[in-house]
């Protein structure tokens, strides 16, 4: 029997809404057959910025138990789903400093023909969803990996319109994640899952 994929879920979030989605990843990717690590960035924030804004506080301890990410987390895995909210049209700078990191295993091609994707979340619509997920895939393209984005592969994603990866408008916190979200994450998750497989087994 062929082993399984082997799935790290590496996100940052600051008040909840990635780790939601990240979550729901993690629950379709295993349900798909992969075995799955769900990793954080560590936080950079000061605990004045955190503590200003209680739902970041919020989720920093509700998150204390999910492990912090490290390079290995990459180098295992046969996939790898990165999240993180926009900001200013780009990754956060956490998710964006572990990534920065990983210049050793880069040089190594360790980083490289594995497959990659990537979710996202805005406050508000048009808000930089897309480009935070094409400026990820800019990264994904010098490590020499394989983007797998969810396309309009599904009946699915013409409803929630965004084929480089799962998106989710919170307007502040106002709008918690939905069905919607869920739905677009189960397509990313299973189609990510079904690719690395047959690149892993020589499909």
């Amino acid at each position: 029997m062929a082993d399984p994929v082997k799935l790290s879920v590496i996100y940052y979030s600051s008040t909840g809404t990635i780790n939601e989605i990240a979550n729901a990843l993690v629950a379709e990717a295993e349900q798909a057959g992969a075995e799955v690590r769900l990793r954080k960035a560590p936080e950079l924030a000061p605990d004045a910025a955190i503590d200003a804004n209680p739902a970041w506080r919020a989720n920093v301890e509700a998150t204390r138990s999910v492990p912090e990410v490290a390079a290995e987390d990459v180098v295992w895995a046969d996939a790898v789903i990165f999240g993180s909210p926009t900001r200013y049209g780009n990754i956060a700078a956490q998710l964006k400093q572990f990534i920065d990191t990983l210049g050793g295993e880069w040089q190594q091609g360790l980083l490289a023909d594995k497959v990659y994707s990537g979710f996202t979340s805005s406050a508000t619509k048009h808000g930089g969803q897309e480009s935070t997920l094409l400026a990820l895939y800019n990264t994904i393209h010098h490590f020499g990996g394989i983007i797998v984005s969810p396309g309009y592969t599904d009946g699915s994603k013409f409803v929630d319109g965004n084929p480089y990866g799962t998106s989710h408008v919170d307007a502040q916190g106002q709008l918690p994640v939905d069905d919607e979200t869920r739905t677009a994450a189960g397509v990313q998750a299973r189609r990510v899952v079904e690719v690395a497989r047959r690149l892993k087994n020589g499909a």
